[in-house]
C-alpha cells in the first residue's frame, strides 16, 4: 500500500505482489509473499525512501480498490468515507461556513476527562467552543488511569484503539500494557491542548435546567470547596465501566484478610507467596490471573459460568522493531496498518453474531460462520488443558461464542493447568474469617480475596443528579436499569445535554471505544454547529424520533446473539433489555451520527 502511494504505479496492487488473506487479528507481517517478491518490494521501498508520494490521499474508486487488495477480499462502498477519516485521509472536523454564528457565544462543560472526555475537548477546541472540563481525579486517563490491576491491558489492538488525531503512538505491544496507555492519554491531553481546561479533583455534584436562561446551573466540589456555575451545554463523559460491582455475598465483612476489588488494586499490594482467592472469570479475571499465577502460594478461581476465549498466538509479542520503524517514519504504512486492525477487530466479525432463523443447531450456535469459531475456540481450549478432563468438563460453555463479551486467552487456561490453581465452580455461599464456603459446604481457605465482578454498567450518566425540563430526574427516566437515548447520545426532557460512551454504544462485537467518543463527539459538535447557524440557544431532541430510534435498536438486538435464548450476560438489564452495546456495525453507527437528521432535533 506505501509504496502504491510513493510511486502511483498500479503494479504494486497486482500479481504477484498480492498479499494472502489472513483473518487473524495479528496478521503475519510477510504477508505470504514469495522471498523474492519480498525482497523486490523491500528494494523498491528503499529506492522512493524521502521522494514525495505520488498519491496523497486516494480518491474513493482507489481506495475501495486498495482496501481489497489489503484485506484480499473486497470491502463494500459504505466503508469509504468511515476508513479515510480513520486513517488521516479525510478531516473528521465540523466544517464551519460563514454562514455559522459565533460560537465564541456557546460554553461547555464536560465532565470527565478520560478517552471520551479527552475526544470531546479536542472537538470543542477545534469548533471554538469555551468549554471546562471536571475530572474528581488528579489527572486525566479515565479507566487507564483507575485500573492498576496486574495484567491490565487493551483488550483491542492498540492501532486501533487510539485517536484518529493523534500521530501513531510507539507502542511496546500489539496489545499495550495499562502504564503505556495511560501515558498515552496524558499526552494526547497535553499535546492537543485538554489538560490546561481540566479542573482536577472536582466532582458534579448536580446539575439543573434552567429554562429562562436556556442553560445548566452545576454545582461542584473542588478543592477550593462547593461552587455553582452555567453553562449552555453539558456533556457527561463518564462511560460505562466506572463504577465496581459490589458482590452481595453473605459474610463479606467477616472476612480477616484483604479484600478488594480489581478496580481498586491497592497501590504496591503484595501478593508473594499468599492463598489467593478471585471471584469472577470475565475480562478481568482473564488477565488478572496469568499475571499474578507465578506469584502466590494458591490460588482458587471461582467460576458462575465459563467463558470462550479466542487464541490470540501474539497477545504479549512485543512490536518488531523493522514493523516500528516502518510505524515510525514510512510514509502511509501507519495508516493501513491502523485499517487492518480496525477490519479485522471490528465489523469483520460482526456476521458472526446475527441469529439464522433457519440454522439448526441452535443451542450451539447461531449460524454456520458463529459455528466454525465455536468449534476453533473448542479445539483451542482442548488443546491448552491437555489430560485435564476435569478442567475440560468446567471451562467449555454451553452457550453460543460471542453471546458474553468477545475474551482473549492471553496464557489463562495454561494458567488454571497450574498444580496450586483450582477452579471452583459451585456456588459461592458466603465468606467467613479465613475464606470462602460454597454451596458444597467447602471452605476454601484463603488471605486475599479478589473481586473481580465487573462494573455497575446500567448507570451511566444518571449517577450524576441531572434535573431536566419540569424537574423531572435522569434517575427517574433510566429508572430499573433501563438507561435510554437517541444515538446514545441525547435524552429527551434534558435540552443541551449529551452523552459520550451512552446507552446501546458499547462494542459487542468487536472494535475501538475510542471511534464510538469519536462518532459520537463529531455529532455533539454537528448539533453545536446547527445551533449556532440557526441562532438557537437550545437544542433538543424530538422526543417520538428518540423513542422511535430506541425501538429500532430493540427491534436490532432481537436479530443479535445477545437475546438467544437463554443468554445472561451484564449487557442486558433485569427485564432482558439489552442497554449497553449496539447491535450496529461501526460504519452503520458512522452514518448515523455524522450528520445530523433535520428531524431530531428542536432548535430554539
Amino acid at each position: 500500500m506505501s509504496l502504491h502511494h510513493m510511486t502511483g504505479d498500479d503494479r504494486w496492487l497486482s500479481a504477484p505482489f498480492l498479499p494472502r488473506k489472513d483473518v487473524r487479528i495479528i496478521a503475519d507481517e510477510t504477508a505470504g509473499l514469495a522471498p523474492a517478491v519480498a525482497e523486490e518490494i523491500r528494494d523498491a521501498a528503499a529506492a522512493c525512501w524521502g521522494a514525495t508520494p505520488v498519491i496523497a490521499a486516494p480518491d474513493d474508486e482507489r481506495m475501495k480498490r486498495m482496501m481489497a487488495v489489503c484485506l484480499g477480499h473486497d470491502v463494500p462502498e459504505e466503508y469509504l468515507g468511515m476508513m479515510k477519516e480513520e486513517m488521516g485521509f479525510a478531516s473528521r472536523d465540523v466544517v464551519v461556513g460563514s454562514s455559522i454564528g459565533d460560537l465564541s457565544e456557546f460554553d461547555a462543560l464536560v465532565v470527565g476527562a478520560g478517552p471520551s472526555g479527552i475526544a470531546m475537548s479536542v472537538r470543542l477546541q477545534r469548533l471554538g467552543i469555551r468549554h471546562v472540563v471536571v475530572e474528581k481525579s488528579t489527572s486525566v486517563g479515565g479507566v487507564w488511569r483507575e485500573n492498576t490491576y496486574p495484567g491490565c491491558a487493551v483488550d483491542t489492538p492498540n492501532h486501533s484503539y487510539s485517536f484518529s488525531f493523534a500521530p501513531p503512538n510507539k507502542w511496546s505491544r500489539f496489545f499495550a500494557p495499562q502504564p503505556e496507555l495511560r501515558e498515552y492519554m496524558q499526552r494526547s491531553a497535553d499535546d492537543f491542548g485538554v489538560t490546561p481546561r481540566v479542573r482536577f479533583g472536582t466532582s458534579v455534584v448536580a446539575a439543573r435546567w434552567i429554562d429562562d436562561d436556556g442553560k445548566w446551573e452545576v454545582d461542584f466540589d473542588g478543592p477550593d470547596g462547593r461552587r455553582t456555575e452555567r453553562f449552555r451545554f453539558l456533556i457527561t463523559a463518564i462511560g460505562q465501566l466506572h463504577v465496581p460491582r459490589q458482590p452481595t455475598i453473605v459474610g463479606r465483612e467477616s472476612f480477616t484478610g484483604e479484600s478488594f476489588h480489581t478496580a481498586q488494586w491497592p497501590d504496591g499490594f503484595d501478593l508473594r507467596d499468599k492463598r489467593v482467592g478471585i471471584i469472577g472469570t470475565g475480562a478481568t479475571s482473564m488477565q488478572v490471573v496469568p499475571a499474578i499465577v507465578d506469584d502466590v502460594a494458591s490460588l482458587t478461581v471461582f467460576q458462575r459460568s465459563p467463558q470462550w476465549a479466542r487464541p490470540v498466538g501474539r497477545y504479549h509479542d512485543p512490536i518488531p522493531e523493522g514493523v516500528q520503524w516502518l510505524l515510525d517514519n514510512y510514509p502511509f504504512y501507519a495508516q493501513w496498518y491502523r485499517f487492518t486492525m480496525t477490519w479485522r477487530f471490528a465489523d469483520g466479525l460482526h456476521p458472526y453474531i446475527q441469529k439464522d432463523p433457519t440454522w439448526e443447531y441452535p443451542e450451539r450456535s447461531v449460524n454456520k460462520k458463529n459455528d466454525l469459531h465455536r468449534d476453533e475456540m473448542v479445539r483451542h481450549a482442548l488443546s491448552e488443558l491437555g489430560d485435564r478432563d476435569d478442567l475440560v468438563a468446567k471451562c467449555l460453555p454451553d452457550y453460543p461464542p460471542y453471546g458474553k463479551r468477545i475474551l482473549l486467552d492471553n496464557g489463562w487456561f495454561a494458567a488454571l493447568r497450574r498444580p496450586h490453581v483450582e477452579l471452583v465452580t459451585d456456588r459461592i455461599e458466603r465468606i467467613v474469617p479465613n475464606g470462602v464456603v460454597t454451596a458444597d459446604g467447602v471452605t476454601h481457605e484463603v488471605d486475599t480475596i479478589i473481586l473481580a465482578t465487573g462494573f455497575e454498567v446500567t448507570q451511566m450518566a444518571s449517577r450524576l443528579d441531572i434535573t431536566g425540563v419540569g424537574g423531572v430526574n435522569l434517575r427517574d427516566v433510566w429508572a430499573d436499569e433501563n438507561p435510554w437515548a437517541y444515538l446514545g447520545i441525547s435524552v429527551p426532557g434534558f435540552p443541551n445535554m449529551f452523552c459520550l460512551q451512552g446507552p446501546n454504544t458499547g462494542l459487542g462485537h468487536g472494535g475501538s471505544a475510542i471511534f464510538q467518543s469519536e462518532c459520537q463527539a463529531r455529532h455533539i459538535s454537528v448539533c453545536m454547529a446547527e445551533a449556532a447557524r440557526r441562532k438557537a440557544r437550545v437544542v433538543e431532541v424530538d422526543r417520538d424520533v428518540a423513542l422511535a430510534n430506541v425501538a429500532s435498536t430493540d427491534a436490532a438486538h432481537e436479530r443479535m446473539i445477545w437475546t438467544h435464548p437463554g443468554m445472561s450476560t451484564y449487557y442486558r438489564n433485569g427485564n432482558g433489555r439489552v442497554v449497553t452495546v449496539m447491535p450496529w456495525r461501526l460504519v452503520d453507527y458512522w452514518q448515523m451520527t455524522h450528520d445530523l437528521d433535520p428531524n431530531a432535533y428542536h432548535f430554539r
